[in-house]
């Protein structure tokens, strides 16, 4: 067998091939990232191609075009987690070296050894599942900008509005911000503007009772009184941006949902996991026979204990390693403090660890641990969770 890594880089990727007895076929074999680069590397491979594997680290987002590709023309294409390159490379390098061409050879020598798990892109659902996840991800952190600058904005021209709503950025303040930002826009509401703007709110007699108690509020506001037009525009186009970005939150989640559907997956029969966390997990875990007993998911997940001992000496407070998928760890954790609260089983294992005396957080990943191993079982046997006796 020949074994292949791969350094992948934004522009241009470097190979290095090894046989089954580490000897070097060839090395710092430079090609870009555009199809005339791997068409050069095809070239360079055809000898080998029927006893060959080639191994890439899943970094970045550079790696997916030249794995497609490579996949289109049948080549057997393992991509590994970086933590697993990294591991290898403390292992057996002494000096703190990192190049391209040392990257593809400790990859190379990953794959000859065959210790790794590998990054599940069989099917194309887990990775649709974990794209849409990420990207609805980022649109809640966007909006959760939007939402902080609008504030501040508000602070300093109208600090009096907050107090008028529960949520200042629930539907009637969103519709009324949207037209009305600035006090003196809440003192001089005609009513020709009144009559026109309430045509298009839906809480007719909610809204109307807010207008008049903020119009109160705006004749005494100890708001600033300059530069009222470029504050007041910042805020309508800021609650514009939050209003559009939840829409497009709404699309990428029935697109989830599409896609569950599909899966079929009785991921949502566990407690505490919703549509969206059961995306994100399915996305973020792909193929559950990656591996092989539920410990390898909890660590996988980063949700392990790190280990500390020499000699005698033996740490009791281990913190989590906190490896691997943050949008993992965060949906298992998300999960679990509803699960501790709605189902029997995790709600007691929760309060062992509390009467154990530890702290809520510490209970709560307790049980996100104990999650993993019922997600675990739930997807290896593809059977609908049943609550335990």
């Amino acid at each position: 067998m020949f074994y292949l890594g791969i350094d992948i880089g934004k522009n241009t990727h470097v190979a290095y091939l090894l046989d089954s007895k580490k000897k070097v076929v060839f090395k710092a074999f430079s090609f870009s990232n555009s199809i005339d680069g791997a068409e050069s590397l095809i070239c360079k491979l055809e000898p080998f191609k029927n006893e060959l594997e080639i191994g890439m680290e899943a970094t970045g987002h550079y790696w997916l075009s030249l794995y497609s590709y490579l996949s289109e023309k049948n080549f057997t294409v393992r991509v590994i987690n970086p933590i697993q390159t990294d591991g290898w490379r403390q292992g057996i390098e002494i000096r703190k070296r990192k190049t391209d061409i040392i990257d593809s050879l400790l990859i190379a020598d990953l794959l000859r050894y065959g210790d790794f798990v590998e990054t599940s892109l069989s099917d194309e659902y887990y990775l649709s599942l974990r794209n849409l996840s990420r990207f609805r991800s980022y649109l809640v952190s966007s909006i959760g900008d939007l939402k902080r600058k609008t504030i501040a904005l508000l602070d300093q021209i109208f600090p009096e509005y907050a107090s008028s709503f529960s949520n200042i950025f629930g539907k009637t303040s969103k519709e009324i911000l949207a037209n009305f930002s600035s006090p003196s826009d809440f003192e001089d509401i005609s009513s020709e503007k009144l009559t026109s703007f309430l045509e298009n709110v839906t809480m007719k007699k909610f809204a109307t009772r807010k207008l008049e108690e903020l119009s109160k509020k705006a004749s005494t506001s100890f708001g600033v009184n300059f530069c009222l037009d470029s504050f007041g525009l910042q805020i309508k186009m800021l609650i514009e941006q939050i209003s559009f970005i939840q829409n497009q939150v709404l699309d990428v989640e029935n697109e989830l949902a599409t896609i569950l559907e599909k899966l079929n997956s009785p991921i949502t029969t566990i407690p505490g996991i919703g549509s969206v966390n059961a995306a994100t997990i399915l996305g973020e875990i792909g193929d559950i026979k990656r591996f092989s007993n539920p410990s390898k998911l909890v660590a996988y997940a980063g949700l392990d204990a790190s280990i500390s001992q020499s000699g005698e000496f033996e740490s009791t407070f281990n913190h989590m390693t906190k490896r691997g998928s943050p949008y993992l760890r965060r949906a298992l954790f998300q999960s679990a403090l509803r699960a501790e609260f709605c189902d029997p089983v995790f709600s007691n294992y929760y309060q062992k660890k509390i009467t154990e005396g530890k702290h809520h957080l510490v209970a709560t990943n307790a049980v996100d641990r104990k999650l993993c191993h019922t997600i675990f079982a739930v997807l290896t046997k593809n059977e609908p969770y049943q609550e335990q006796s």
